[in-house]
Protein backbone atom coordinates (compact mmCIF):
# COMPACT_ATOMS: atom_id res chain seq x y z
CA UNK A 1 0.00 0.00 0.00
CA UNK A 2 1.46 3.77 -1.05
CA UNK A 3 2.27 5.63 1.66
CA UNK A 4 0.96 9.20 1.67
CA UNK A 5 1.63 10.60 4.93
CA UNK A 6 4.19 13.19 5.17
CA UNK A 7 6.36 12.74 7.87
CA UNK A 8 8.69 15.00 9.73
CA UNK A 9 11.10 12.19 10.60
CA UNK A 10 11.86 9.12 10.54
CA UNK A 11 14.09 7.25 12.73
CA UNK A 12 16.21 4.33 11.37
CA UNK A 13 18.09 1.95 13.77
CA UNK A 14 18.09 -1.47 16.44
CA UNK A 15 15.19 -1.23 19.24
CA UNK A 16 15.87 -2.93 22.62
CA UNK A 17 14.24 -3.25 25.74
CA UNK A 18 16.33 -2.12 29.07
CA UNK A 19 16.45 -3.85 31.97
CA UNK A 20 18.57 -0.95 34.68
CA UNK A 21 19.68 -3.04 36.92
CA UNK A 22 20.68 -0.68 40.17
CA UNK A 23 23.64 -1.63 42.31
CA UNK A 24 24.33 -1.63 45.98
CA UNK A 25 27.20 -3.19 46.11
CA UNK A 26 30.55 -3.02 43.94
CA UNK A 27 32.68 -0.31 43.56
CA UNK A 28 34.84 1.72 40.42
CA UNK A 29 38.47 1.92 40.29
CA UNK A 30 40.91 2.92 37.60
CA UNK A 31 42.79 0.75 35.53
CA UNK A 32 45.63 0.84 32.71
CA UNK A 33 41.82 0.25 30.50
CA UNK A 34 40.26 2.95 32.17
CA UNK A 35 37.43 2.73 34.86
CA UNK A 36 36.02 -0.68 35.53
CA UNK A 37 33.12 -1.59 37.77
CA UNK A 38 34.49 -4.76 40.23
CA UNK A 39 32.14 -6.83 42.02
CA UNK A 40 32.33 -9.72 43.77
CA UNK A 41 33.19 -12.82 42.25
CA UNK A 42 31.58 -16.20 42.12
CA UNK A 43 28.52 -14.81 44.59
CA UNK A 44 25.31 -13.94 44.85
CA UNK A 45 25.23 -9.93 44.97
CA UNK A 46 22.25 -8.58 45.94
CA UNK A 47 20.55 -5.05 44.04
CA UNK A 48 17.94 -2.36 44.90
CA UNK A 49 15.79 -2.21 42.15
CA UNK A 50 15.47 -3.02 38.38
CA UNK A 51 13.54 -0.60 35.92
CA UNK A 52 12.19 -2.74 32.79
CA UNK A 53 12.47 0.43 30.00
CA UNK A 54 10.93 -0.94 26.56
CA UNK A 55 11.18 0.41 22.97
CA UNK A 56 14.84 2.41 24.02
CA UNK A 57 17.91 2.71 21.76
CA UNK A 58 19.52 5.61 19.82
CA UNK A 59 16.74 5.46 17.17
CA UNK A 60 13.96 4.84 19.19
CA UNK A 61 15.12 7.58 21.56
CA UNK A 62 15.03 10.04 18.96
CA UNK A 63 11.72 8.87 17.41
CA UNK A 64 10.36 9.66 20.96
CA UNK A 65 12.07 13.02 21.34
CA UNK A 66 10.63 13.96 18.02
CA UNK A 67 7.06 12.97 18.98
CA UNK A 68 7.82 15.25 21.94
CA UNK A 69 8.56 17.98 20.18
CA UNK A 70 4.90 17.75 17.97
CA UNK A 71 6.40 16.39 15.31
CA UNK A 72 5.48 13.61 12.79
CA UNK A 73 7.52 11.17 13.79
CA UNK A 74 8.04 7.02 12.64
CA UNK A 75 10.64 4.72 13.26
CA UNK A 76 11.98 1.58 10.83
CA UNK A 77 13.26 -1.28 13.05
CA UNK A 78 12.77 -4.97 13.81
CA UNK A 79 11.39 -6.91 16.76
CA UNK A 80 10.70 -10.30 17.50
CA UNK A 81 7.57 -11.76 17.51
CA UNK A 82 7.37 -11.94 20.95
CA UNK A 83 5.90 -10.54 24.28
CA UNK A 84 8.81 -7.40 24.40
CA UNK A 85 8.08 -6.89 21.05
CA UNK A 86 4.46 -6.26 21.60
CA UNK A 87 5.55 -3.85 24.61
CA UNK A 88 7.70 -2.15 22.42
CA UNK A 89 5.34 -1.75 19.81
CA UNK A 90 2.48 -0.45 22.81
CA UNK A 91 4.96 1.93 24.43
CA UNK A 92 6.03 4.00 20.89
CA UNK A 93 1.88 4.22 20.39
CA UNK A 94 1.61 5.68 23.55
CA UNK A 95 4.25 7.79 22.29
CA UNK A 96 3.17 8.49 19.52
CA UNK A 97 5.22 7.42 17.06
CA UNK A 98 3.87 6.03 13.59
CA UNK A 99 4.83 2.23 14.07
CA UNK A 100 3.56 1.71 10.41
CA UNK A 101 7.63 0.73 9.08
CA UNK A 102 7.86 -1.83 12.13
CA UNK A 103 8.72 -5.55 11.18
CA UNK A 104 8.39 -8.44 13.39
CA UNK A 105 10.74 -11.45 12.17
CA UNK A 106 9.64 -14.68 12.94
CA UNK A 107 12.25 -17.22 15.12
CA UNK A 108 14.29 -13.73 16.20
CA UNK A 109 13.67 -12.37 19.86
CA UNK A 110 13.74 -8.67 20.79
CA UNK A 111 16.67 -7.25 21.79
CA UNK A 112 17.11 -7.63 25.40
CA UNK A 113 20.17 -5.31 27.26
CA UNK A 114 21.18 -5.62 30.48
CA UNK A 115 22.14 -1.72 32.27
CA UNK A 116 24.25 -2.25 35.43
CA UNK A 117 23.75 1.23 37.20
CA UNK A 118 26.16 2.25 39.26
CA UNK A 119 25.79 5.93 41.46
CA UNK A 120 25.24 8.08 38.08
CA UNK A 121 26.35 5.94 35.55
CA UNK A 122 26.31 2.56 33.61
CA UNK A 123 27.55 -0.46 31.67
CA UNK A 124 25.75 -1.94 29.46
CA UNK A 125 25.54 -5.49 28.32
CA UNK A 126 24.26 -6.36 24.67
CA UNK A 127 23.29 -8.45 22.23
CA UNK A 128 22.18 -7.76 18.75
CA UNK A 129 20.22 -10.03 17.17
CA UNK A 130 20.15 -11.00 13.53
CA UNK A 131 17.24 -9.55 12.23
CA UNK A 132 17.14 -8.25 8.39
CA UNK A 133 16.85 -4.35 8.12
CA UNK A 134 14.88 -3.22 5.04
CA UNK A 135 13.94 0.24 3.85
CA UNK A 136 10.18 0.29 2.82
CA UNK A 137 8.03 2.78 1.19
CA UNK A 138 8.20 5.85 3.50
CA UNK A 139 7.51 8.74 0.85
CA UNK A 140 9.69 11.51 1.16
CA UNK A 141 9.92 12.72 4.95
CA UNK A 142 11.51 15.58 6.00
CA UNK A 143 14.81 13.77 7.66
CA UNK A 144 15.87 10.54 8.12
CA UNK A 145 17.73 9.74 11.13
CA UNK A 146 20.04 7.13 11.02
CA UNK A 147 21.87 5.36 14.04
CA UNK A 148 22.72 2.18 15.81
CA UNK A 149 22.42 -1.21 13.80
CA UNK A 150 24.25 -4.19 13.91
CA UNK A 151 27.22 -6.00 12.36
CA UNK A 152 25.99 -7.50 9.80
CA UNK A 153 23.80 -4.33 8.14
CA UNK A 154 26.34 -3.16 5.79
CA UNK A 155 24.32 -3.78 2.70
CA UNK A 156 21.00 -1.98 4.13
CA UNK A 157 23.26 1.61 4.07
CA UNK A 158 23.94 0.91 0.52
CA UNK A 159 19.74 1.17 0.10
CA UNK A 160 20.07 4.50 2.35
CA UNK A 161 22.32 5.85 -0.24
CA UNK A 162 20.10 4.67 -2.97
CA UNK A 163 16.58 6.21 -1.48
CA UNK A 164 18.77 9.67 -1.00
CA UNK A 165 19.76 9.91 -4.38
CA UNK A 166 15.94 8.83 -5.60
CA UNK A 167 14.34 11.72 -3.35
CA UNK A 168 16.92 14.82 -3.34
CA UNK A 169 14.75 16.80 -1.23
CA UNK A 170 15.19 14.49 1.80
CA UNK A 171 17.86 15.35 4.66
CA UNK A 172 19.71 12.71 6.44
CA UNK A 173 20.77 13.25 9.71
CA UNK A 174 23.75 10.25 11.18
CA UNK A 175 24.87 9.56 14.72
CA UNK A 176 26.64 7.07 13.66
CA UNK A 177 26.93 3.56 16.44
CA UNK A 178 29.78 1.54 16.88
CA UNK A 179 29.63 -0.91 13.90
CA UNK A 180 28.91 2.36 11.54
CA UNK A 181 31.98 3.74 12.39
CA UNK A 182 33.74 0.68 12.44
CA UNK A 183 32.88 0.43 8.79
CA UNK A 184 35.00 3.64 8.28
CA UNK A 185 35.66 4.45 4.03
CA UNK A 186 33.05 1.93 3.25
CA UNK A 187 30.34 4.34 3.96
CA UNK A 188 31.71 6.60 2.29
CA UNK A 189 28.80 7.25 -0.14
CA UNK A 190 26.55 7.70 3.06
CA UNK A 191 28.86 10.47 4.46
CA UNK A 192 28.58 12.51 1.14
CA UNK A 193 24.97 11.89 1.68
CA UNK A 194 24.51 13.77 5.29
CA UNK A 195 23.23 16.65 5.54
CA UNK A 196 24.12 16.98 9.48
CA UNK A 197 26.68 14.28 11.20
CA UNK A 198 26.96 13.87 14.94
CA UNK A 199 29.67 12.25 17.31
CA UNK A 200 31.38 12.49 20.34
CA UNK A 201 35.47 13.96 20.03
CA UNK A 202 36.77 9.74 20.95
CA UNK A 203 34.61 8.51 18.08
CA UNK A 204 35.64 11.55 15.57
CA UNK A 205 39.18 11.01 16.49
CA UNK A 206 38.92 6.83 16.08
CA UNK A 207 37.70 7.35 12.55
CA UNK A 208 39.45 10.08 11.06
CA UNK A 209 42.31 8.52 12.93
CA UNK A 210 43.12 11.46 14.42
CA UNK A 211 44.73 12.23 18.20
CA UNK A 212 45.66 15.13 20.07
CA UNK A 213 44.23 18.07 17.32
CA UNK A 214 41.88 20.57 17.76
CA UNK A 215 38.35 20.32 17.72
CA UNK A 216 38.29 22.49 14.99
CA UNK A 217 40.61 20.52 12.73
CA UNK A 218 38.68 17.21 13.66
CA UNK A 219 35.48 18.95 12.84
CA UNK A 220 37.00 20.22 9.35
CA UNK A 221 38.25 16.14 8.88
CA UNK A 222 34.47 14.98 8.81
CA UNK A 223 33.13 17.96 6.77
CA UNK A 224 35.58 16.36 4.20
CA UNK A 225 34.04 13.53 4.24
CA UNK A 226 30.58 15.19 2.81
CA UNK A 227 28.32 16.36 5.64
CA UNK A 228 27.21 19.95 5.10
CA UNK A 229 27.21 20.40 9.11
CA UNK A 230 29.15 18.84 11.80
CA UNK A 231 28.33 18.55 15.34
CA UNK A 232 31.39 16.87 17.81
CA UNK A 233 30.38 16.48 21.37
CA UNK A 234 33.03 16.60 24.31
CA UNK A 235 31.23 16.36 27.78
CA UNK A 236 31.39 18.94 29.92
CA UNK A 237 32.85 21.21 27.57
CA UNK A 238 29.86 21.18 25.72
CA UNK A 239 29.46 20.62 22.18
CA UNK A 240 31.18 22.19 18.87
CA UNK A 241 29.54 22.58 15.56
CA UNK A 242 30.46 23.99 12.02
CA UNK A 243 27.93 25.31 9.82
CA UNK A 244 28.52 27.68 7.15
CA UNK A 245 32.05 27.80 7.27
CA UNK A 246 31.83 29.11 11.54
CA UNK A 247 33.05 27.18 14.15
CA UNK A 248 30.84 27.47 17.07
CA UNK A 249 30.91 26.37 20.83
CA UNK A 250 27.57 25.38 22.66
CA UNK A 251 28.18 24.70 26.70
CA UNK A 252 26.46 22.35 28.88
CA UNK A 253 23.19 23.16 30.15
CA UNK A 254 23.81 23.74 34.05
CA UNK A 255 21.96 20.06 35.83
CA UNK A 256 19.24 21.45 37.88
CA UNK A 257 19.98 19.03 40.19
CA UNK A 258 22.79 16.12 40.37
CA UNK A 259 22.89 14.11 37.66
CA UNK A 260 20.64 11.00 38.56
CA UNK A 261 21.50 8.59 35.28
CA UNK A 262 22.87 9.13 31.96
CA UNK A 263 21.70 7.07 29.49
CA UNK A 264 20.47 8.59 26.64
CA UNK A 265 21.80 12.26 27.02
CA UNK A 266 23.82 12.28 23.18
CA UNK A 267 20.34 10.73 21.96
CA UNK A 268 18.65 13.44 23.61
CA UNK A 269 20.93 16.36 22.46
CA UNK A 270 20.89 15.31 18.65
CA UNK A 271 17.06 14.43 18.07
CA UNK A 272 16.37 17.89 19.32
CA UNK A 273 18.62 19.63 16.98
CA UNK A 274 17.46 17.64 14.47
CA UNK A 275 14.05 17.95 15.49
CA UNK A 276 14.62 21.90 15.33
CA UNK A 277 16.10 21.62 12.12
CA UNK A 278 12.48 20.10 10.92
CA UNK A 279 9.92 22.81 12.49
CA UNK A 280 12.20 25.05 9.71
CA UNK A 281 14.97 27.00 12.21
CA UNK A 282 18.04 27.15 11.78
CA UNK A 283 21.77 25.53 13.01
CA UNK A 284 22.40 28.01 15.79
CA UNK A 285 19.13 28.09 16.82
CA UNK A 286 18.46 24.62 17.30
CA UNK A 287 22.05 24.13 18.98
CA UNK A 288 20.71 26.65 21.66
CA UNK A 289 17.83 24.11 22.63
CA UNK A 290 19.45 20.73 22.05
CA UNK A 291 22.08 20.41 25.73
CA UNK A 292 18.20 21.26 27.78
CA UNK A 293 16.76 18.04 26.69
CA UNK A 294 20.26 16.26 27.49
CA UNK A 295 20.23 18.04 31.00
CA UNK A 296 16.25 17.08 31.56
CA UNK A 297 17.07 13.30 30.44
CA UNK A 298 19.82 13.01 33.07
CA UNK A 299 17.17 13.61 35.76
CA UNK A 300 15.50 10.22 35.05
CA UNK A 301 15.99 6.50 34.64
CA UNK A 302 16.26 6.01 30.73
CA UNK A 303 16.76 7.26 27.60
CA UNK A 304 13.08 8.84 27.52
CA UNK A 305 11.23 9.79 30.69
CA UNK A 306 12.79 13.00 30.98
CA UNK A 307 12.50 14.33 27.15
CA UNK A 308 10.82 17.69 26.91
CA UNK A 309 8.01 19.53 25.00
CA UNK A 310 8.77 22.71 23.02
CA UNK A 311 7.14 24.52 25.54
CA UNK A 312 9.13 23.21 28.63
CA UNK A 313 12.79 24.12 26.63
CA UNK A 314 11.52 27.24 25.54
CA UNK A 315 11.05 28.03 29.48
CA UNK A 316 14.31 26.34 30.61
CA UNK A 317 15.66 28.82 27.75
CA UNK A 318 14.46 32.14 28.87
CA UNK A 319 15.62 31.15 32.53
CA UNK A 320 19.30 29.92 31.65
CA UNK A 321 21.80 31.30 33.24
CA UNK A 322 24.19 33.95 31.85
CA UNK A 323 26.78 31.67 30.58
CA UNK A 324 25.14 29.76 28.60
CA UNK A 325 25.57 31.14 25.10
CA UNK A 326 26.18 30.15 22.04
CA UNK A 327 29.67 31.39 21.10
CA UNK A 328 31.79 31.78 17.71
CA UNK A 329 35.62 30.38 18.05
CA UNK A 330 38.01 31.25 15.80
CA UNK A 331 39.87 29.11 13.05
CA UNK A 332 43.00 27.57 13.92
CA UNK A 333 45.85 28.41 12.40
CA UNK A 334 47.99 25.80 11.14
CA UNK A 335 52.13 26.61 11.35
CA UNK A 336 53.88 26.26 7.56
Amino acid sequence: MENTQQFDMISIGDTVVDAFIKLSVGHIQETAHGREICLPYGMKIPFDEVYILPAVGNSANAAVSAARLSLKSGLITSLGNDQNGEECLAQLQKEDVAIDFIRKEDGKKTNYHYVLWKDDERTILIKHEQFTPLLPNIGTPKWLYLSSLGKHTLPFHFEVVKFLEENPTVELAFQPGTFQLGYGAEIADLYKKTSVVCMNKEEAEGLLNKEGVSVQELMDGLQALGPKTVIVTDGPLGAYMKYDNTYFNMPVYPDIAPPYERTGAGDAFFSTFIAYLAKGFDAPYAIQRAPINSMNVVQHIGAQEGLLSEEKIEEYLKNAPEGYKLTILEPIVKAN
